[in-house]
């Protein structure tokens, strides 16, 4: 007779938030290096382009020998269709991972209320222990009124048990003060403020429950009328493009058959002359392969162990038609 596998129960769950370019991938990273080597921890990460590269680089970085598994929801806020895309991969995940934690990257796009009201549902009850939300600012957006006054970003801030203040190293005199006082007038009476540089968050951050929020808010959801561009084919000339828009905001990604070899140092031109609000890429070049992180700050490269695939995706406001061709002259063969 087969040994049946005891319940999953009560798995330490954190909800790591934030808006577009605030770290919130580099964060993990570091939240990943302070993981038990004993123990499996696995990430569900959410983005808002059709793509999906937050995987490939959080998996470059921590393969799963490592005992750390990661799995996208690409296409939008993971908890549109009534939840479905969300607990279609949360439920995966944990079924064959079952992780000793579980972390949550919802886009920076997403709604972190209707997230909550998910991981609260009466079928999670047994399953998530719910602990603290940790949403990351950068305080110098709070100059910028169309931060301020965008509802994801404020119900980041609403939602957090503690928030943190993203890139401090870049503060001007004032900006910490700043935040502090907008989080005492936007989030909630118990909030807890720390600041970081470079994504340095310390792990015991993470433990202690959560105030729920499980409540969803009033915007609409919708299911996908079509599979996202991460789970297509590749068509035969090799690679594919996907847009998306929604929230004020425009993504467009392609995606490369991994027999498609990029010319290092033809990319890196390309890449650092984006205006864009955020772009992140993982290629396959004839130097090794590469991660490439671009926000408002700089463009950052890390060498990575294995991707399956070239992927780069982009947020902006207004998208630049002519990039497709300037990747395409990037690739070995090309003329």
């Amino acid at each position: 007779m087969p040994v049946e596998s005891p319940p999953i129960e009560a798995v330490p769950t954190n909800i790591i938030t934030g808006f577009l370019g605030v770290g919130k991938t580099t964060a993990i990273l570091h939240l990943l290096k302070q993981k038990p080597a004993h123990e499996r921890w696995a990430v569900l990460v959410n983005e808002f382009g059709e793509i999906g590269v937050d995987g490939s680089l959080l998996s470059g970085h921590h393969p799963e020998q490592s005992g750390v598994y990661v799995r996208e929801v690409p296409g939008g806020c993971m908890c549109c269709a009534a939840g479905l895309p969300m607990q279609f991969a949360l439920n995966h995940l944990l079924s064959t991972t079952r992780p000793d934690r579980l972390l949550i990257e919802p886009t920076g796009l997403g709604h972190p209320k209707e997230v909550l009201a998910v991981m609260s549902a009466p079928h999670y009850k047994k399953v998530i222990d719910l602990q603290r939300t940790l949403t990351l600012v950068d305080a110098r957006k709070l100059r910028d009124e169309r931060y301020t006054s965008h509802e994801t970003f404020n119900q980041q801030i609403e939602l957090a048990d503690v928030i943190v203040g993203a890139k401090v190293d870049l503060y001007e005199p004032g900006d910490a003060d700043t935040l502090g006082a907008y989080a005492r007038q936007k989030g909630r009476s118990q909030v807890q403020v720390v600041f970081a540089e470079h994504g340095r968050i310390d792990g015991s951050l993470l433990e202690g429950r959560t105030s729920l929020a499980t409540e969803p808010d009033s915007h609409h959801h919708h299911p996908p009328e079509k599979p996202v561009a991460a789970d297509l084919p590749l068509p035969p000339e090799g690679y594919l493009r996907a847009e998306n828009s929604g929230e004020g905001f425009n993504s467009i990604g392609w995606r490369f058959s991994p027999n498609k070899v990029f010319r290092h140092q033809a990319l890196l031109p390309v890449l650092t002359g984006l205006d864009v609000e955020r772009m992140k890429a993982v290629f396959i070049t004839d130097e090794g392969i590469f991660g490439y992180n671009l926000s408002d700050d700089s463009l950052t490269e890390v060498a990575l162990d294995e991707c399956a695939e070239s992927r780069i995706e982009l947020i902006s406001r207004v998208l630049d038609d002519s990039l497709e061709a300037r990747l395409l002259e990037c690739l070995i063969g090309s003329s």
